[in-house]
């Protein structure tokens, strides 16, 4: 499994951004695609997840001004809406895909996000 992350940037605070991550090589029907991000000094944290049903989680940090979704149809591609966006959350953000039933775990390349105040 293979995953393409894209759409990170430089953005002013309050302003708003769109990450998408393709999946390509064997991937299920029934696995749970998201997004986590770390920044430098940090640990990478989750920031939001969703399953093929379109069941989500996100962090506290991140409620009311992110959201991820599917594109319609698809096992492979995920987006994370980034609005209202604040200094803090500039990181490093990776797509990731959880699948089977030993749950493995899967990470893309990661995109820069940068806000500036």
């Amino acid at each position: 499994v293979q995953l393409q992350a894209s759409g990170g940037g430089l953005v002013q605070a309050g302003g708003s951004l769109r990450l998408s991550c393709v999946g390509s090589g064997n991937i299920f029907s029934g696995n749970i695609m998201g997004w986590s991000r770390q920044s430098p000094g940090k640990e990478r944290e989750l920031v939001a997840s969703t399953t093929v049903g379109g069941r989500t989680t996100y962090a506290d940090s991140v409620t009311g001004r992110f959201t991820i979704s599917r594109e319609p149809g698809t096992k492979n591609t995920v987006y994370l809406q980034m609005n209202n966006l604040k200094p803090e959350d500039t990181a490093i953000y990776y797509c990731n895909l959880r699948q089977g039933a030993d749950r493995r775990l899967f990470w893309g390349q990661g995109t820069q996000v940068t806000v500036s105040s």
